[in-house]
């Protein structure tokens, strides 16, 4: 006899069902980049395209398990997405760390409009951000 999941969790208790629906969405809160990328419906030819890089390029990242930020960067910007290192302490609220891996003039960019200033320029010339 075959018991489907519905029928199974139709007998747990509400506490239980809850329990299991947050663990299932740690478990697809995990990806690794090629599951990212097929999340996005993307091929590994379309991505590179994208990147331009080769295919076996796209393949070397996704095997790869030490990216310098930039690649990484690069690759979810590649795939539709934007990201976002953040550092969790045990003692205060989540931060999200700024301008790692980015180009000094994103970096430069994003600056600007956190803190709203007047930057110099390498020509010596003053501009507002």
């Amino acid at each position: 006899m075959t018991v489907s999941l519905e029928e199974m969790l139709a007998e747990e208790s509400e506490e239980s069902r809850a329990r299991i629906r947050l663990l299932t969405e740690e478990i697809r809160a995990e990806m690794n980049l090629r599951e990212v990328r097929r999340a996005r419906k993307l091929t590994q030819a379309r991505l590179s395209k994208k990147l331009k890089i080769g295919q076996e390029g796209v393949s070397r990242i996704e095997k790869r398990t030490d990216l310098y930020l930039s690649t990484l960067r690069s690759y979810i910007k590649g795939v539709g997405g934007e990201l976002t290192l953040m550092v969790k302490f045990p003692d205060r609220p989540p931060v999200i760390l700024a301008g790692l891996g980015e180009s000094a003039k994103e970096g430069e960019k994003k600056a600007k409009k956190r803190t709203g200033t007047v930057a110099k320029s390498k020509a010596g010339t003053r501009r507002a951000a």
